[in-house]
């Protein structure tokens, strides 16, 4: 016993000792948010960009992009027979487990997963384009349990690029996003899968943006954006508390930010953006909208929430950053075009969906400030569709079967 006691301690040891505020357990980061807490990153790229640390292969086609927790790093990638789950070692890029989640493909023209799993305690969550939600352990990658949104719940998708939302694990729960007439939102217990709520009230197909929870009115709640509707559902019951029509078009992709009883959201196509001031509490909740305008229509790369501005690149293809509580326009600029966005240490991480290009964008009403420039090696002819991730002073770039590393800490 004393020398088992010997050895744990050695191996904690010889672990990275890694703070919260350096790992990205789900998608969008800890709070969903896009916002990574860390600090003490480069304020200016070198020339050639940040340097480049490490490349994986294998792990797949998709678009899905990585979580990150201690010495692991998570994501998804169609084989050539097999969905499959990857971990991987975080200081190599070395695969240390795969496990098969089901069947490659989805659509014929984006084939692949697109979600992000998600690490809660020794567990990992995933659901995949065809469905299938499951819960693995973290270790060794053993299936716990399995569901599919479809057929044990019945649930739809407004259009035929398969289900994209990543898994969101609250306290003791599960929650997704499976929509259709017997409810949007189911709720599993997260070690069982067992059912434990639905959402009736609200009966949307479902889109491809993820839950975002909030604390607003004194009730904890899940925002759910649809391609039909924004909603509140209570976080303990899946009761409907507040709801407001919004009609998307074709694809509803970035998930909603929220901030003072202001919920802001954005979808392409030609839609635009609308912010909705939420009131109440309890059971009495109402949304009423506050403005809608067409200056900001992001349509897939999300957006994140600065202080009073939200900043995300449009569909024409301009970064905007925008007066949350207005819905002013400060600034826009071209920048790297159409992309994704992420954001760590003042600055704004920005990844052209096309070239690949990387770009370090201060964050800042003042106006655009950019910081550095690189362009991603070994593009595949795929779109740049998965978000950069910051963890542990490193930037991780998922393209398809590659992923690349490379340092961004400060020196």
């Amino acid at each position: 016993m004393h020398l088992h006691r010997v050895l744990l301690c050695a191996s904690l040891f010889a672990l990275p000792l890694l703070s919260p505020a350096q790992d990205w357990p789900s998608w969008r980061g800890s709070k969903r948010d896009g916002l990574s807490a860390e600090t003490g990153l480069l304020k200016q790229w070198p020339a050639a960009g940040p340097k480049l640390v490490w490349k994986a292969t294998g792990v797949g086609g998709g678009f899905s992009s990585v979580s990150v927790v201690g010495n692991r790093i998570y994501t998804i990638g169609d084989g050539s027979t097999d969905l499959l789950v990857h971990a991987l070692d975080r200081a190599t890029g070395k695969i240390v487990w795969s496990t098969k989640a089901g069947l490659p493909g989805g659509h014929r023209n984006y084939p692949g997963p697109r979600s992000t799993p998600t690490v809660d305690g020794d567990a990992l969550y995933v659901l995949t384009q065809n469905g299938d939600l499951l819960c693995l352990d973290l270790a060794s990658g053993a299936v716990r349990w399995k569901k599919n949104v479809e057929t044990d719940f019945g649930g739809r998708m407004m259009s035929g690029w398969r289900w994209s939302e990543s898994p969101l694990v609250d306290g003791d729960k599960v929650v997704v996003t499976p929509g259709g007439p017997q409810g949007a939102v189911v709720a599993l217990n997260k070690k069982t899968g067992a059912g434990l709520w639905r959402a009736k009230e609200l009966t949307d197909t479902a889109a491809y943006a993820s839950l975002v929870p909030v604390e607003l009115g004194g009730t904890r709640q899940y925002v759910v954006f649809t391609g039909a509707s924004v909603a509140g559902v209570a976080a303990a019951t899946g009761k409907m508390l507040w709801h407001h029509a919004r009609p998307g078009k074709t694809a509803v992709i970035p998930d909603p930010v929220y901030k003072d009883g202001l919920v802001f959201v954005t979808s392409g196509y030609g839609i635009g953006c609308n912010a909705f001031k939420v009131s109440g509490s309890a059971s009495a909740f109402k949304a009423e909208q506050v403005y809608a305008n067409t200056d900001m229509a992001v349509h897939h790369g999300g957006i994140v929430l600065v202080g009073d501005h939200v900043y995300g690149q449009s569909g024409r293809g301009d970064l905007t950053c925008m007066e949350l509580k207005s819905g002013k326009v400060v600034w826009s600029d071209r920048s790297v075009g159409k992309g994704a966005i992420t954001f760590a240490d003042g600055h704004l991480y920005l990844r052209s969906e096309g070239k690949g290009e990387v770009a370090l964008v201060e964050a800042t009403p003042a106006g655009y400030k950019e910081k550095g420039r690189f362009t991603q090696p070994e593009r595949t002819t795929r779109m740049a569709w998965p978000h950069p991730v910051i963890a542990g002073g490193r930037l991780y770039l998922r393209d398809q079967g590659n992923l690349f590393c490379y340092d961004v800490k400060g020196k």
